[in-house]
């Protein structure tokens, strides 16, 4: 079998994601099942709607577009505000974007007028992790102007945290969205559709005994595929985390110092090594590189330790020597996943599994 390659269990995926779905639902809220890590793949988007998703959520166009193409006839939201330059794209592929610029509002109504179609707005708040969103203060007028536009339906407003920040939902900012869509309710008498937390970084505080107040949205990728919450990276009791598997193939193995010698210099990626002498190891090298994965995010089998990386090679510390054409397996975290799943030299392996 090719390698690099990316080994991808559907039935664990599947039971992950019937899992949190149940256990939400039990709060009241739905899920939005991410697929921008599997480049919006019809097999795995199939089974999150087996699963029970309320609808599928993907930030890329293309991924939407792809999955349209394959038949999956799910609800479809763009999570990433659409670019000006793919708002038709948008309007003719998914039911409802999120949104922040008035800019981009104006022209999705432009472009569901022109294609005959109301189109959804989820408008992002921003809550303090500084990605995306119009600021509380200027969320009515962001409504207001919505809600002029014939060819646009305001279905909610949502957040994003923990991403670009790590900024962690709790109690305060999940609780002044909640409050944010009553004030938004009163004010312009209308009924919000969409209250949507964020996402799996959210599960810490939405599954814990707090009542989740309005929200009754959160867009869940990571813990569906890896099995673990994203602030702490804390495996979720009753998931799998090992529904993917990064595969790679022994090119090289034999005893080699740990120091190397001459004069040190910037490596390929701009940064200085700062190595530690240890005697001679045993050094496999993988047929895999940064263009391939994360390698700072490949997690090996005990007694295996990742040394680094270039373009194309993965050098480990392997403890004894391993037989070329033998292949290494680990588990990626969401670094190495969304690179491998981009790579178009990584292949990807789909096998259907029971629950």
């Amino acid at each position: 079998m090719s390698a690099p390659r990316i080994e991808i269990d559907i039935g664990k995926i599947e039971h992950n994601a019937t899992h949190l779905v149940d256990v939400l639902a039990k709060k009241g809220i739905g899920v939005t099942g991410i697929t921008k890590a599997t480049l919006g793949s019809p097999r795995i988007a199939a089974a999150l709607v087996r699963a029970g998703v309320r609808a599928l959520g993907d930030s890329r166009i293309e991924n939407i577009e792809a999955m349209r193409n394959a038949g999956i006839g799910a609800p479809m939201r763009l999570i990433r505000s659409p670019a000006l330059s793919t708002v038709e794209r948008a309007v003719a592929h998914a039911d409802l974007s999120f949104v922040t610029e008035l800019d981009v509002i104006r022209a999705l109504s432009t472009a569901a007028g022109a294609a005959g179609v109301v189109h959804g707005v989820v408008v992002m708040v921003e809550l303090g992790d500084l990605r995306e969103g119009v600021m509380p203060d200027d969320v009515d007028h962001v409504v207001e102007a919505v809600l002029g536009l014939r060819n646009l339906s305001l279905d909610g407003i949502g957040t994003n945290l923990a991403c670009r920040s790590g900024i962690a939902p709790d109690t305060t900012n999940m609780t002044a969205l909640s409050e944010l869509a009553s004030s938004i309710e009163t004010t312009f008498g209308i009924p919000l559709r969409v209250v949507s937390g964020g996402n799996s970084a959210n599960l810490n505080w939405s599954l814990s005994a707090a009542p989740p107040g309005r929200i009754n949205d959160l867009r869940l990728g990571e813990s569906i595929l890896l099995g673990c919450e994203p602030l702490h990276r804390t495996p979720i009791i009753g998931l799998h985390t090992d529904a993917i598997t990064f595969v790679a193939e022994v090119i090289e193995s034999k005893p080699k110092p740990s120091m190397p010698w001459g004069d040190l210099a910037q490596t390929a990626f701009g940064t200085r090594a700062d190595p530690v002498g240890h005697g001679t190891t045993f050094q496999t090298i993988l047929a895999a590189g940064q263009q391939d994965t994360d390698p700072a995010g490949l997690r090996p089998s005990t007694g295996i330790e990742v040394l680094g990386a270039s373009s194309d090679h993965l050098v480990v510390d392997s403890g004894q020597r391993i037989p070329i054409g033998s292949e290494m397996r680990f588990l990626p975290n969401y670094s190495a996943l969304l690179r491998s799943m981009t790579s178009p030299f990584v292949a990807k392996v789909l096998t259907p599994t029971t629950r």
